[in-house]
């Protein structure tokens, strides 16, 4: 089965996966960059109210081969915002 790396950044770290895992296919790579983000987003929050999520995931040869992005953006209405 092939290697398959995902790298993660938070728009303040970025974190290169250096050692993969053994998955399926591309397809299980995907989906476990994808179900990334909304734990990344959960860490990080309420740190502001806006932040881009991001995974890349690597194949064994390093070659990009799908990005997962969640851009997660809180603005108050006018007047709204708490003293």
């Amino acid at each position: 089965m092939p290697r398959y790396f995902i790298d993660t950044n938070d728009d303040d770290t970025f974190v290169e996966d250096e050692e993969g895992q053994i998955l399926v296919d591309a397809e299980a790579a995907r989906q476990m960059a994808q179900a990334s983000l909304p734990d990344m987003a959960r860490e990080k929050m309420p740190d502001g109210d806006g932040r881009t999520f991001s995974a890349v995931v690597r194949d064994g040869a390093g070659t990009v081969i799908y990005k997962a992005t969640l851009k997660l953006t809180g603005e108050w209405s006018a007047g709204q915002k708490p003293c």
